[in-house]
């Protein structure tokens, strides 16, 4: 994500916060100095608040000149406890774990932490398609956005992907709002609703955030959910048995819209004779299935939730039919990067969890030589045991620590091997692999034990296959 307005030129227009100061500031410190920190800040100091950035590691150069244009006090490469637990409310960065010590102590004192979207959702009247799910959220989320602006939309992108949803409603706020929403950023929601609200799948991932309880993940990703009512919309996977469970117990008032592979009952989106087919209260939409970019059953599940939001705001049917067929995909998801001596490489970093590799597998066609491994966040292999079996002719371990991949997969697969870098995989890969062959990264797992995050493991994965 990046920073792109213009910022000094806009800063020198609105610096003057005459208009917005209360009569006692209201202190907000703001945990993290990243794009959702900094765009926190910016918007804090425009309407008036006392405000203070702190990260415990280094702030990027450009965060930094954001700050200083706007005159905002942060700190660097630590927590001053005696300058953050003053404060009224905290804005907490979403990689920045409950367990921290200088979080703990602001809950043990009962000060307010929210996260980024929370508040700039307070300063927003536009409409917000707000996406979440284990597996499919980015692709779905950027689609989303594709058809959008492709039909004339003012339409901003935030969340996980895009520009901070803070610093747009402060500089260039937006009629609506594509949002990706992970977890960890419906953790610190509390207020805010979703005009429309998309909930793709949920699958085990993060559980080391959660104590290892399912559950508590679920609890998370549900929390899209609320606050909104009948006038609102929520889209969803009818063939996740975890969402429909939770649906029953919540029984939510806002409208549904479920959708599946193949028609039934009740089903606002679903596919029928080789064709797309969403239905909802503003008429029917239909697309031939072949016409639609995306391949795999995976992304026909983020096109019909893509479908059904984008039909929900009035989107002609041609301007949907001509987004969904000249769009791109996202990098690092199922990205072909070359074809060498026969093979095909493809780049699915951004697998991060079981589930989205046991997508990347069902969609494989060929032998694939599978290269997996990283930080494990309490996975469960058994999920993709027979898709290996029954597709992989080797499996190539990437990570510092492989035991656990070892205990689980060695004599299930012909060919097992350890590597410690990219380099060594994709050597190892290139050695193994036969003409017609897929070699595959698609990790399973986070990738914070050899990178430096899913971008940097995929950027070095094309840069190793282009230079075979």
């Amino acid at each position: 994500m990046s920073l792109i307005y213009n910022i000094k030129e806009k800063a020198s227009r609105d610096i003057n916060l005459a208009n917005f100061m209360p009569s006692v500031l209201q202190r907000l410190v703001v945990l993290g100095g990243g794009e959702s920190g900094t765009g926190a800040a910016v918007l804090a100091k425009k309407k008036g608040f006392d405000v203070f950035l702190s990260d415990s590691l280094e702030i990027k150069p450009k965060y930094k000149e954001v700050l200083d244009i706007y005159g905002i006090e942060y700190e660097e490469n630590q927590h001053t406890e005696a300058l953050i637990l003053n404060a009224n409310e905290v804005v907490k960065s979403p990689g920045i774990p409950d367990k921290a010590p200088v979080v703990k102590k602001l809950r043990e004192q009962a000060t307010p932490i929210i996260s980024e979207i929370e508040f700039a959702g307070r300063y927003t009247s536009a409409k917000k398609i707000c996406i979440t799910g284990s597996n499919g959220k980015t692709t779905t989320t950027m689609l989303t956005f594709h058809i959008l602006k492709n039909a004339g939309l003012n339409v901003g992108l935030a969340g996980n992907v895009g520009e901070s949803f803070a610093l747009q409603v402060a500089e260039n706020d937006r009629d609506y709002y594509v949002i990706e929403l992970s977890s960890f950023q419906l953790d610190g929601m509390y207020d805010f609703k979703a005009d429309i609200a998309v909930l793709l799948n949920i699958t085990p991932d993060h559980l080391d955030r959660y104590n290892y309880e399912f559950q508590n993940y679920v609890d998370s990703k549900m929390r899209i959910l609320q606050n909104q009512t009948s006038a609102d919309a929520f889209i969803y996977w009818a063939g996740d048995a975890v969402i429909t469970r939770e649906l029953e117990k919540l029984k939510p008032a806002v409208t549904l819209y479920p959708f599946d592979k193949q028609k039934a009952e009740g089903l606002a989106a679903y596919t029928e004779e080789k064709q797309l087919v969403i239905k909802t209260k503003k008429g029917e939409f239909t697309m031939e299935e072949e016409l639609v970019a995306l391949t795999g059953t995976h992304n026909l599940y983020n096109s019909l939730a893509a479908g059904i939001a984008s039909h929900l705001l009035d989107i002609h049917n041609d301007d949907i039919r001509r987004s969904m067929s000249d769009f791109k995909g996202v990098e690092h998801r199922l990205e072909k990067v070359a074809r060498v001596r026969g093979v095909e490489y493809i780049n699915d970093s951004k697998a991060t969890n079981v589930n989205s590799t046991w997508y990347a597998l069902e969609s494989m066609k060929t032998p694939a030589v599978l290269i997996l491994g990283g930080t494990d966040k309490g996975n469960d292999y058994s999920e993709i045991e027979s898709l290996v079996q029954a597709k992989c002719r080797a499996l190539i371990y990437l990570g510092k620590d492989n035991t656990k991949l070892h205990q689980f997969f060695d004599g299930k697969v012909m060919i097992t091997c350890d590597t410690r870098s990219m380099q060594d995989a994709v050597s190892k890969a290139y050695e193994i692999a036969r003409e017609g062959d897929t070699v595959l990264l698609s990790p399973c797992c986070a990738s914070f034990d050899l990178f430096q995050n899913y971008e940097d493991r995929g950027k070095q994965f094309k840069d190793c296959v282009r230079r075979l």
